[in-house]
């Protein structure tokens, strides 16, 4: 008798193939009824690989994230569909996305008992509501881990850059590499926790280390291209003879084709966050002068490794050292 495939688990299990490969190789993004169908199906058929017993039960990891449409959160969720593929066929690893700018609705997602969890990674803002949802359900049970940003500081681990240390480090480039003296403005999203420790540390050090160059100007681009593109016009109209821009959050690529079509635009000695198609070429053509990438993929693995150990599938507990992020120029291409 021909050895079992997956069309065979597939019919028995009344699904299709493909969802019989994705729960096989633990790709997550299939109902938990249904993993257990076809883990039943794949037994019955006594399939010729290790499968996870049933009386076990099948552990889903709720990962929730925000703005699908950037590339930094699309590297993070295929971070976690790559890791995910790695482990147990018993760990279903879910990813979804909500609305960045609806607490509510971020705050219901966490709260939801429609399906059962043994872990909840989240990669959301902070704001009280979100806040309350995540002590709420921690305070049941729940290992919560927080990637990239904190949405919680009372509940809830962190994974992610020593970003008061990106910040210092983005000045500590200004202010020996710009192209000239003069101020220097930043510019961040506001409801993220990790961008305003990033300013904080971006301030800090020019206060610690006052010299011929100053910063003198925040401005709050949301993320978005069209506000964070009208920030910089504002700050190169205020300051003729800007010398340096820290982007700590999102929207370089707008940035970066502002400072193209600016006439002083390469004047400007530009710091900004994650390596993408549009830093990489801004790197290439002197328009960018330093990436400091926080390597979202480190960020997926270490914050899984936690979720592991918390509900007892390894007995290796994670580095709690920050995650180290990569410093890169024209020259590290």
């Amino acid at each position: 008798m021909n050895k079992p495939n997956y069309r065979d688990i597939a019919r028995l299990a009344g699904v299709g193939t493909a969802t019989v490969e994705r729960v096989l190789n633990g790709r997550g993004g299939v109902r938990p009824e249904l993993v257990e169908k076809v883990i039943v199906a794949a037994r019955t058929l006594e399939y010729p690989r290790k499968l996870p017993e049933t009386h076990r039960g099948l552990l889903r990891i709720e990962v929730l994230m925000v703005r699908p449409e950037t590339t930094f959160y699309r590297r993070l969720s295929h971070a976690f569909q790559r890791i995910a593929a790695t482990l147990d066929p018993l760990v279903v690893v879910h990813r979804s996305f909500t609305e960045e700018m609806n607490p509510e609705e971020i705050a219901r997602r966490i709260l939801s008992s429609d399906v059962p969890r043994a872990g909840l990674i989240l990669a959301v803002p902070s704001h009280p509501v979100i806040s309350a949802a995540v002590e709420k359900v921690n305070a049941q049970g729940l290992p919560v881990v927080h990637v990239v940003t904190r949405a919680s500081d009372r509940a809830g681990e962190f994974i992610g850059i020593d970003n008061f240390a990106a910040g210092r480090t983005a000045a500590l480039f200004i202010s020996r590499m710009a192209r000239r003296t003069g101020p220097v403005v930043a510019i961040c999203h506001p409801v993220y926790q990790v961008h305003r420790d990033r300013i904080r540390g971006f301030s800090d050090y020019f206060r610690e280390h006052p010299g011929p160059s100053s910063f003198e100007w925040l401005g709050f681009g949301g993320d978005e291209e069209r506000s964070t593109t009208d920030r910089l016009w504002s700050a190169l109209e205020l300051y003729p003879d800007l010398a340096g821009l820290y982007n700590a959050g999102g929207a370089n690529s707008a940035l970066i084709e502002a400072l193209r079509r600016h006439p002083r635009g390469r004047d400007v000695f530009f710091v900004g966050h994650e390596l993408t198609e549009y830093t990489r070429a801004a790197l290439r053509d002197g328009i960018m002068d330093v990436v400091l990438d926080q390597a979202p993929e480190a960020q997926a693995r270490r914050s899984l490794d936690l979720i592991l150990r918390r509900i007892g599938l390894t007995d290796i507990e994670p580095d709690r050292a920050p995650i180290h992020f990569i410093t890169i120029t024209k020259e590290g291409l």
